[in-house]
């Protein structure tokens, strides 16, 4: 599996205040950064995989939110997070 119980910690420690706190939304949007490339590799191989493209659509749209979040109620952590995960220019 892609997704290990290690390396989730691992993004929480490193975006998150600490590997237990599961619940930032930079941790989150961390996550689902690593999640979303990992698909998108899938998807170029298995063009015709629609299941994975509507879950693909579905992280997008759930990061979109909590990045809106991030910048609407402290705009220096949402700038952080986009320059250390590369995600905007």
């Amino acid at each position: 599996m892609y997704l290990t119980s290690e390396t989730k910690k691992s993004f929480f420690k490193e975006f998150g205040k600490s590997e237990f706190d599961t619940g930032s939304s930079e941790g989150q949007i961390a996550l689902f950064t690593f999640r979303i490339k990992h698909l998108t590799g899938h998807l170029k191989i298995n063009k015709k995989d629609k299941a994975t493209e509507r879950s693909l659509v579905a992280l997008v749209g759930k990061r979109r939110k909590l990045l809106d979040y991030l910048k609407e109620n402290d705009i220096e952590r949402y700038r952080s997070i986009i320059k250390k995960l590369g995600i905007r220019k």
